[in-house]
């Protein structure tokens, strides 16, 4: 990723990220992540859209093809991202899950919810592993390494992005 791009993705995650605590007293220290209002479907939606557009443009700005690799790999990526898609779809349930329960779980709920979102973790980096093989045939492998990376360093970002407009879970107990 170009300094620019990473500065812009930097500088957008951090804008959403509150002031570090400096009290070791938990009482004492801001929350770690406070959502203003609650997070609606139509808040998700245009997430979701706005975040879809972001990732390929990031990709095509970043990942430097020629014309021959671009007609290859697009199609690879359209369907990564399809498949993506499709487990993004669960993450945004979940979220939206998250979003219509908070202030209602209990340990049992809040261990299914965890244990989820960890499937969800797993089932992209298992999707990823999955197209290295795809990828790798239509784009030489520091073009494919770095397409992965780019991938890799988006959804991180988004993933930073969506954490800051969720409140922790704990912080539902009124302590």
């Amino acid at each position: 990723m170009t300094f620019k791009t990473i500065g812009a993705v930097l500088l957008l995650s951090a804008s959403l990220l509150p002031a570090p605590a400096l009290a070791q007293d938990p009482a004492a220290a801001p929350p770690i992540a406070s959502a203003t209002r609650p997070l609606t479907a139509a808040d998700l939606n245009g997430l979701r859209a706005e975040l879809r557009a972001s990732r390929k443009q990031i990709v095509a700005q970043n990942l430097r093809l020629t014309p021959d690799e671009a007609a290859s790999f697009w199609p690879v990526y359209d369907q990564y991202a399809a498949d993506l898609t499709k487990i993004k779809d669960t993450q945004y349930a979940l979220i939206a899950e998250y979003a219509n329960t908070y202030g209602k779980y209990d340990d049992k709920g809040a261990a299914s919810f965890i244990t989820r979102w960890l499937d969800l973790d797993v089932k992209t980096t298992a999707l990823r592993a999955r197209y290295v093989p795809a990828v790798s045939k239509v784009l030489p492998g520091i073009k494919a390494a770095t397409f992965f990376q780019i991938d890799r360093r988006v959804s991180m970002a988004i993933d930073l992005k969506i954490s800051t407009l969720l409140p922790i879970l704990q912080a539902q107990l009124g302590e």
